[in-house]
């Protein structure tokens, strides 16, 4: 490997890796409808131990890290690689609004808000550019 090489792995790799496994999961769950109806509405859980629903999405995207609304500029290379992933901030500006709107309510009134198609479409978006940087990068 060239020094051009290695400076560009250096460059595309995270400071917080574990965290950031842990917000592709939630990513992942944002934007997969059929999930979210088995396991947070009908709570069809792969396993006894296993527990999901959309307030754990809220708090470790809006709460535990500064990913949402919009990536603190400091997530660059502590969670998310450079530029490529700020689309998560498309995510904030739709997520934030109808969590706003809706408040404190059961998972289906999010899931059958007008709104949610494109929740779950701009998580796929970011999900798909997350998931090619982890296997590109070995996370």
């Amino acid at each position: 490997m060239d020094y051009v090489e290695v400076l560009e792995s250096a460059m595309k790799e995270v400071r917080f890796p574990g965290i950031r496994t842990q917000i592709v999961s939630v990513i992942v769950s944002l934007s997969d409808r059929a999930y979210q109806e088995r396991v947070w509405i009908r709570h069809e859980l792969p396993h006894p131990d296993y527990y999901d629903e959309f307030d754990l999405a809220v708090h470790a995207l809006f709460d535990d890290s500064p990913i949402l609304p919009s990536p603190a500029p400091g997530c660059v290379g502590e969670l998310i690689y450079a530029d490529e992933e700020v689309p998560l901030a498309q995510l904030g500006e739709i997520l934030g609004p109808l969590i706003d709107e809706l408040g404190d309510v059961p998972d289906a009134e999010y899931l059958n808000s007008a709104q949610w198609p494109e929740v779950v479409r701009r998580a796929k978006a970011v999900r798909e550019i997350m998931e090619r940087n982890d296997g590109a990068f070995g996370y």
